[in-house]
């Protein structure tokens, strides 16, 4: 009774080990199997392989540094005077890293001026990039507009935390030569542009925001009236985009999509009066983007993107133009 109590034993071990190690492999095998769904996902493009292809290696790390800001600028006539308001917010600076396996990618920011409450102004980022469609979608919200305000003769300097702004900013391109042109060649490094190739772009527009005196300027000021400036405008438009190669290592990129306001709910209300403009109207919106990007071998890349948006209104009394513009470097690493 008691060999057969040792040789029960055993088998048990040897059969827990047993199963222990047929665990493992099964681990493994499913590690291998997600690996490999993810590298054919990978390397499926959508692209002329001769113009674009995927960059070898599993693992991307990337550095960045991102500086945004937003300037307005409106002319008109007040009661017969020319005024003239020349303002911009404080630039926002961001540190980022981001780590991306077989395309899916995951990153964090921080903001040092933000972490010290040296930076009080609220701004969002989003960016979508596909061999098809390319979207940027941009809010900001600050208390930090300040410059100079001209009525005749006479300037002004308007402190910071007198007037509240927020910003949307949208824009949705399509790119009818997807298979040799590639956004994010040049703006996101998940793939590599071979040959120079361009791309005629079709797009829409947003841009939308307000203007309002805060409770600070109100009791600052005790003949300012309680303002709010609201502006939106849609536009459709066309525009073009080149990636330019030069060496197999350096990527130069340029593209402009301008659009045609259709329709536009501008209105201005003052002590609870409201006035509304002429929905619709001709005046444009604006869309640039610049990128330069080398890969200095298999391994590392370093670049820097430019993205701006900018609208010109005018009535028929008043013109307004406002800039939102945003820069970034980086340095990555391919694995």
């Amino acid at each position: 009774m008691r060999h057969l109590r040792v040789i029960i034993f055993i088998t048990a071990i040897v059969s827990f080990t047993a199963s222990s190690e047929a665990q493992k492999l099964t681990k493994a095998e499913r590690r291998a199997k997600l690996d490999s769904m993810l590298a054919a996902r990978y390397y499926r493009t959508p692209y002329d392989t001769n113009y674009v292809i995927r960059p070898e290696g599993k693992l991307t790390l990337k550095a960045r540094v991102n500086q945004s800001g937003n300037s307005y600028y409106a002319e008109g006539d007040l009661y017969g005077t020319k005024a003239e308001a020349d303002l911009s917010t404080d630039n926002k600076t961001t540190l980022s890293l981001s780590v991306s396996y077989r395309g899916l990618s995951l990153g964090v920011a921080i903001n040092p001026e933000k972490l010290s409450g040296a930076y009080k102004d609220y701004e969002l980022n989003v960016n979508y990039f596909s061999s098809r469609l390319s979207l940027d979608l941009s809010y900001q919200r600050s208390e930090s507009l300040s410059g100079d305000i001209t009525v005749g003769d006479q300037t002004a300097h308007m402190e910071a935390g007198l007037i509240r702004m927020s910003v949307v900013n949208a824009t949705a391109y399509y790119i009818f030569n997807h298979r040799r042109f590639s956004y994010p060649a040049a703006f996101t490094q998940s793939y590599i542009q071979r040959r120079s190739a361009g791309s005629w772009l079709a797009g829409i527009s947003y841009q939308g925001g307000s203007l309002k005196t805060t409770d600070e300027m109100l009791r600052k000021y005790s003949d300012v009236a309680d303002t709010r400036v609201y502006v939106g405008h849609v536009g459709i438009g066309g525009g073009y985009g080149y990636n330019l190669v030069l060496g197999k290592k350096w990527l130069f990129h340029l593209s402009a999509l301008p659009s045609f306001v259709v329709y536009n709910r501008n209105n201005m209300e003052v002590n609870g009066v409201r006035q509304d403009a002429a929905h619709v109207r001709f005046n444009m919106l604006f869309n640039e983007r610049a990128a330069i990007v080398h890969n200095f071998s298999s391994t590392y890349f370093a670049g820097a993107t430019l993205v701006m948006n900018n609208s010109l209104f005018k009535d028929d009394e008043v013109t307004t133009n406002q800039n939102k513009w945003r820069v970034r470097a980086f340095f990555g690493i391919r694995l």
